[in-house]
């Protein structure tokens, strides 16, 4: 055996066991050596040298003592979450949403900026790198900026960083890792909006660390993140998720890929708005009937729908609950495909939850399978607004803490 081979064995288990133990620590931290030792079955000595190494290039830091059991105090070690920031985007079709955030995902700045009514491929990628190079002239401490993590709507070539199809800005092949990196000299990752907070979840969320996962961005679309056996499920092609184009009604409208009665012709902010418009002009009885008498019923909105159902608006509660009764069909139906432990909702309809989550809960105990089934747990995003962003930002943290990438 070569001398070679036995140096370059020694270097990959090390660096592998320097990857368990800074993963410990993030996970569990703050946590004492010894404790990282039972966990992890390496010796107290390898532990000792793995964590002086670690503290040597601040990956960690020391902290308070912990508690005794008998004898003296132990040290303690935690993440230096101040280490490295990191940028997330969220590209929306309205507005594109920007944070910073250190290593544990603490929001240090942020940036809406608005989208323009009709967008271009190259006016996009200007607004995009304009937008992140105002972030990063603004930044506290620029030089620790170590990634970047773009989330879009529609199919995202994970591989090339692409987007491959947005279909809410209606734009194909976007390079948006090529022209970031050359941009800016720092690694990016691109994902699709639902996958990204989906691993968000599973990263920083109540749902840190689940096995099998399901969150729901329901918003202008319909997309699901997927966690299976631990890994965030990509699909053959990226297009793994794609829940809104689940056909719930054969005879059912025209979706914007051609196909009709998919999901998201029932559930969306847009559906949603078209099923209140039709209701009006059949005759039925709002508070928002009067736009009828300016003409201006074609501009009714999703949130203004929301905005009259909470105040008291039976029309609007109803077809609410009608969105809620199709989007418990559709998570019945991916139940019985994966099978999740929980499903997690977000997106702007969900801000409609008073309304929606009775009638998804009693349409899934209607439907599913098992009494098990029957009984998945259901939940709405702890992160509201930043649920998109912080997934980007998780996705970044991913490719750092992986066994084969140093950080200094």
């Amino acid at each position: 055996m070569s001398k070679e081979f036995i140096t370059g064995s020694f270097q990959r288990m090390k660096s592998t066991n320097l990857s368990i133990v800074l993963n410990l620590i993030r996970e569990k931290g703050p946590i004492s050596r010894a404790d990282i030792a039972k966990l992890t079955k390496l010796t107290p000595p390898t532990i000792s040298n793995l964590t002086k190494e670690l503290l040597v290039e601040e990956r960690i830091v020391e902290q308070s003592l912990g508690e005794s059991s008998g004898g003296r105090k132990p040290t303690l070690l935690t993440l230096n979450s101040e280490r490295h920031h990191i940028i997330g985007v969220d590209i929306g079709s309205h507005e594109m949403n920007l944070i910073l955030t250190n290593l544990t995902g603490e929001v240090k700045h942020s940036i809406i900026q608005a989208m323009p009514s009709s967008v271009k491929k190259e006016s996009l990628l200007s607004l995009l790198t304009k937008s992140i190079r105002t972030m990063i002239i603004s930044a506290p401490e620029p030089e620790k900026l170590i990634g970047i993590g773009v989330a879009m709507h529609g199919i995202v070539d994970v591989a090339k960083g692409e987007s491959v199809f947005a279909p809410n800005l209606n734009l194909h092949h976007i390079p948006i890792k090529d022209i970031l990196e050359k941009e800016f000299g720092l690694m990016v990752i691109v994902e699709n909006d639902a996958r990204a907070i989906a691993h968000g979840h599973q990263w920083f969320g109540h749902e840190k660390g689940a096995q099998d996962l399901a969150c729901i961005n329901v918003g202008r679309g319909i997309g699901a993140g997927l966690i299976i056996d631990g890994e965030l499920y990509l699909g053959h092609d990226f297009i793994s998720g794609e829940i809104g184009h689940m056909a719930i009604d054969l005879h059912g409208p025209t979706c914007s890929c051609g196909n009709n009665g998919c999901l998201q012709t029932f559930a969306t902010g847009p559906a949603i708005a078209k099923r209140m418009r039709a209701k009006l002009e059949e005759g039925e009885s709002s508070s928002l009937s009067v736009m009828l008498g300016d003409g201006s019923c074609s501009e009714i909105t999703g949130e203004e729908v929301f905005e009259a159902a909470k105040a008291g608006d039976s029309l609007a509660q109803q077809v609410l609950q009608e969105a809620g009764e199709y989007l418990g069909i559709g998570l019945t139906n991916l139940i019985h495909i994966i099978n999740p432990e929980k499903i997690v909702l977000s997106g702007g309809v969900i801000n409609a939850r008073e309304f929606l989550l009775d009638t998804v809960q009693e349409t899934i105990q209607k439907r599913a399978l098992t009494e098990k089934a029957k009984k998945t747990v259901i939940t709405v995003s702890s992160f509201g607004s930043y649920a998109t962003v912080i997934g980007a930002i998780s996705l970044v943290l991913r490719e750092l803490f992986s066994e084969s990438r140093s950080f200094r």
